[in-house]
């Protein structure tokens, strides 16, 4: 196909620019190659010029330095475009969609950053007094409040960092709940579906528990009977995902719930997937004991933020007692920071101190911003935004599990690919040259050849698209045959594929300085 200059457009055109010109510089336009800052400064001058110093009696002993620190000396300007240069490279939420199912990349509203740069927040310290932080302290407990009231729960710990140390939080909460019924030694073993988050398992383990795998349905959910089959005395919980990572949400769950605490277990549900349900469903409501809400995903924030993320869990009353330390109490209008628990339940604690101050003025200014009847819209929108998507594939993409709607993401196999000699990764490296980061691939594993696709709510009609129909358009070259599209995929990015398995099994963690050309004095200086 040609546009009205002429020139190829669509898989044509991405045939014809795989082989441009190369330049001298090796820039595309504005597009810059950029080495690595060893390759850019010299070793022997600095860009700052320094006196030398006095004469001194170093007192390091065997710590003192004994070769050159060999750091490239740049100008000012050339560190700032160097760096600025790098930041280029990275895809981000601010450029474009994010479709990483499971991973909630929604936007983040400058007014979440505005607040938590604002004295008293962006510059606290955790050892500072206690009486100088009254408002953080505030906001911490307020916060607290919030996410009780979303989920129902009786209690919350506020400590953890992440999602992973969320699940670690309260499983260790319910490991505690359990040895002080004295059953800690019988109860060994935690159910965990197959479609379940990586971190589930490995949490288990961690703190000493044996896993059972609990088959996932045709459907993708979870069988109230194959729980029930797996349940007896010496199950300590069942951690499930809700809506699970199929996107679906589980039909059964308050069954589910009701036989894990008739067997005298305990019910943890990964909150990772929380952006589906705010304001329209609360966990406690469900049956479940623990939970842990990843605020940098699900009041936006996207991982982190630059910085940790925060994984506050909530708790059930029958788990309340065990929340770990440190933790805020009201006086009147005092606040203080409670940093033992001693004589009580708690397990102990998480973490050095209170937790992620960032993220929590971040996630408190979105709420704020938002209220009650604004964050169910979100869900809502989450969840119409992936059906949008799901249906408008649903012709060129097959799913695994019908035309059943989804909640807050779209799941697609490799079914529609057998036989076109394209894979879900050359798919995944062909949206790279459309200017879009790739969808979840492989996961959940229960699905082969997954695609998991998750727009969030931040998304515009228009936005959503341009992504369908670029995406559409892949799927028809698909059709067509073109697999050069997809084989040597991405063509555009800065780095061609890479060797992913071998960069992972033998990484080059250090520079090391190339020899000279043979007959270069250029190279050789």
């Amino acid at each position: 196909m040609l546009n009205n200059q002429g020139r190829p457009t669509g898989a044509g055109a991405v045939a014809e620019n795989a082989h441009a010109r190369e330049t001298f510089t090796r820039n595309r336009g504005l597009a810059m190659e950029e080495p690595l800052i060893f390759e850019v400064g010299r070793l022997d001058s600095t860009g700052v010029d320094i006196d030398e110093p006095e004469p001194f009696t170093q007192r390091l002993g065997k710590h003192a330095r004994t070769a050159p620190i060999d750091l490239p000396g740049l100008s000012e300007p050339e560190t700032m475009r160097h760096y600025v240069r790098l930041s280029q490279k990275n895809y981000a939420i601010d450029l474009g969609l994010y479709p990483l199912g499971s991973c909630t990349m929604k936007h983040n509203p400058r007014l979440n950053e505005r607040m938590a740069r604002l004295p008293g927040f962006g510059d606290i310290h955790p050892l500072q007094p206690v009486s100088t932080a009254q408002g953080a302290l505030e906001l911490m407990d307020t916060l607290a409040g919030w996410l009780m009231e979303l989920t129902g729960a009786s209690a919350v710990a506020m400590s953890p960092k992440a999602g992973a140390h969320g699940e670690a939080c309260g499983m260790m909460a319910i490991k505690a709940a359990i040895e002080a019924r004295g059953e800690g030694a019988q109860r060994r073993i935690v159910l965990v579906p197959e479609s379940a988050h990586g971190t589930n398992p490995a949490t288990a383990a961690l703190i000493g528990y044996e896993v059972r795998a609990i088959p996932a349905r045709e459907d993708g959910t979870v069988s109230v009977d194959a729980v029930r089959a797996a349940l007896g005395p010496e199950v300590a919980a069942l951690m499930l995902t809700n809506p699970n990572t199929c996107g679906l949400f589980e039909p059964e769950v308050v069954a589910i719930a009701d036989a894990v605490h008739a067997a005298g277990a305990f019910f943890y549900c990964d909150g990772a997937n929380f952006n589906a349900i705010v304001g329209k469903v609360r966990p406690m409501d469900l049956g479940v004991d623990a939970m842990h809400i990843n605020l940098h995903k699900t009041f936006s924030t996207p991982h982190g933020g630059g910085g940790p993320g925060a994984g506050p869990v909530v708790l059930s009353p029958a788990l309340a007692p065990f929340a770990p330390a440190p933790f805020v109490r009201r006086d009147g209008s005092a606040f203080t920071l409670v940093e033992s628990a001693a004589g009580g339940q708690a397990f102990g604690r998480m973490t050095a101190f209170h937790g992620q101050m960032g993220m929590f003025v971040r996630a408190m200014s979105y709420m704020l911003s938002h209220g009650a009847d604004g964050m169910r819209q979100a869900s809502e929108d989450a969840v119409l935004n992936a059906n949008y998507v799901r249906v408008c594939l649903s012709d060129v993409m097959s799913a695994p599990f019908g035309e059943r709607p989804c909640m807050h993401e779209a799941l697609f196999d490799d079914t529609w690919l057998k036989g076109s000699g394209v894979t879900t990764l050359d798919f995944a490296k062909a949206m790279i040259d459309e200017g879009y980061h790739p969808m979840t691939m492989y996961f959940p594993l229960v699905v082969h050849g997954a695609m998991l696709i998750e727009p969030t709510e931040s998304e515009s009609r228009a936005s959503l698209d341009l992504f369908i129909m670029t995406l559409r358009d892949l799927a028809f070259s698909v059709q067509r045959g073109d697999v050069e599209r997809f084989s040597g995929a991405p063509y555009h990015a800065p780095r061609r594929r890479l060797d992913e398995t071998r960069a992972a099994r033998q990484p080059v963690l250090r520079w090391t300085k190339p020899p000279p050309a043979d007959g270069s004095r250029i190279a050789a200086e």
